[in-house]
């Protein structure tokens, strides 16, 4: 499954799936996710997919950038 970092609460990371439900994973499963880092779980363990949030963040900046040329 693959889920991205909504946003952090208190001790949790707020993620959200592909099909838009949302879960709460420990921070302490995750440590030193932002908001927009994409995670893979696999097996009960999630890992920080490093390539996929760098080609969304890419992404979002060139879009940013296309709305204000």
């Amino acid at each position: 499954m693959i889920y991205t970092v909504d946003r952090t609460e208190g001790e949790f990371a707020v993620c959200e799936d592909e099909e838009g439900n949302f879960l709460d994973i420990s921070l302490a499963l995750l440590p030193g996710v932002r908001p927009g880092d994409v995670i893979n779980e696999r097996d009960g363990k999630y890992v920080l997919d490093s390539d996929e949030t760098a080609r969304r963040r890419k992404r979002a900046v060139s879009l940013q950038n296309e709305l204000f040329e």
